[in-house]
């Protein structure tokens, strides 16, 4: 969204501080509303991983469950490489996510 200069509204500082607070109002009922999503995110119940899924790791050929090595939690980072890239895309590769094992 293009905001032009020259066409700008200018107000007092009164009418600024009512809209600034109106916004105000609008970051907090996001904020509130991003937390609650985020809660039922993390609520979604599990699936149970019974496909026998193969990796290549550190050790060549690796299970998943031999990627947990006995642990409860792993961490998986996955990056998406395009076929010139030299490193992995900022928007398709996310720092990291945590599987859970049970």
């Amino acid at each position: 969204m293009n905001v032009a200069v020259d066409n700008h509204k200018v107000v007092s500082e009164a009418e600024w501080l009512k809209e600034r607070q109106k916004l105000l109002n609008k970051e907090k009922e996001f904020t509130r509303l991003q937390e609650e999503l985020n809660l039922d995110r993390r609520n979604l119940p599990w699936v149970k991983v019974t496909k026998q899924f193969v990796f290549d790791g550190p050790e060549g050929k690796q299970t998943l469950a031999d990627l947990f090595e006995g642990r409860s939690q792993l961490v998986i980072y996955h990056f998406m490489f395009g076929p010139n890239d030299k490193a992995g895309c900022p928007h398709c590769s996310p720092a990291g996510r945590r599987l859970q094992r049970h």
